[in-house]
């Protein structure tokens, strides 16, 4: 889908591109949501660039990532998306500067792009350029990435409460400890890519801060960049603290689980110690020898049922005293 976007008094107003051979000059903001190659060559022909494919998009090395082709800057970045389900997942979204022309290549639905674009639509500035929005859209991205760690610490902090809380409040072990361990994985998995999309961001607006240099760029929007380097870098390491935490939740769980389970042997071992002597003791009066005083005893049958109880409690009493129980 291709949208652009186009000043419009103190709004940044959405035109429909019904025919792609007259896309308006006039465009600050050119957003390809999972373009055509229709779409690709109508920007191309605007904009003066190449559009990077989906595969050039997932490179990983930063050559591939971060360059400037033809005065162009091409920039590509790991953004968050379905943060709020149970499947979070990464995307790879491009963003090209050309003079000041923005031109986003996304094959995903990240949620800052929504927010920026109805932020522009009720208010911007009338001379805004594709630098600024690429700000907009970065600030966004940087946020998004912050609420998302926040809900994240919040959670695991939940998760800790229900390990360490008193053991009389505890119910249903097994399943409260499976649900306890899927949290776990979950917040794990979600913060690891939200640290994956900072480490993008942030080698994305060093490199646009190098770039800049030999840029006519407002004050503001350089100072707004060494903000955005301090914040993406504060983020991160509340990321990798957030990942140490949440090693320090698992392993204790995993403790938890392991004194659940020994606390359960343990009884069965105690319980085949008590019973152990009352076995004896009928096995002994189980043996078919002629010789067997009580056997002709009146009491016999009584005397054997005291002795195996008696031969039961104290062992009982022992661990309890010992308190191995």
């Amino acid at each position: 889908m291709l949208s652009v976007f186009v000043p419009s008094d103190f709004s940044l107003k959405k035109v429909v591109a019904t025919e792609l051979s007259a896309l308006p000059e006039n465009a600050v903001w050119v957003d390809l949501a999972n373009p055509t190659v229709e779409e690709d060559r109508a920007v191309e022909k605007l904009a003066g660039i190449a559009v990077p494919t989906r595969e050039d998009m997932q490179e990983i090395e930063i050559s591939s990532r971060l360059y400037i082709e033809n005065s162009a800057r091409y920039m590509t970045a790991t953004l968050m998306c379905q943060s709020d389900t149970d499947m979070p997942r990464t995307t790879a979204v491009t963003f090209i500067l050309t003079g000041h022309r923005l031109v986003t290549v996304r094959y995903d639905l990240p949620k800052p792009f929504a927010l920026v674009e109805n932020k522009l639509a009720r208010s911007c500035a009338p001379s805004i350029t594709g630098e600024q929005v690429l700000m907009e859209l970065l600030d966004a991205v940087i946020d998004r990435c912050a609420d998302i760690l926040e809900r994240c610490g919040a959670d695991i902090d939940q998760v800790s409460h229900d390990i360490f809380e008193p053991e009389s409040e505890r119910h249903g072990h097994a399943k409260q400890y499976s649900q306890i361990l899927i949290a776990i994985g979950r917040k794990g998995d979600l913060t690891s890519k939200v640290r994956e999309s900072l480490v993008s961001i942030g080698r994305l607006v060093t490199f646009l801060s190098a770039v800049v240099e030999g840029v006519k760029w407002s004050k503001d929007m350089r100072e707004q960049l060494k903000t955005m380097q301090r914040d993406v870098a504060s983020l991160t390491d509340h990321a990798s603290y957030l990942s140490s935490k949440i090693t320090f939740v698992l392993d204790a769980m995993l403790g938890v689980v392991n004194l659940e389970q020994n606390n359960i042997i343990k009884l069965f071992s105690v319980m085949a110690v008590v019973l152990m002597p009352p076995t004896l003791i009928a096995s002994v009066y189980g043996m078919n020898f002629k010789a067997m005083p009580e056997l002709e005893w009146t009491h016999g049958y009584p005397f054997a049922l005291v002795l195996m109880l008696v031969a039961a409690v104290v062992p009982y009493w022992i661990f309890k005293w010992k308190k191995w129980l």
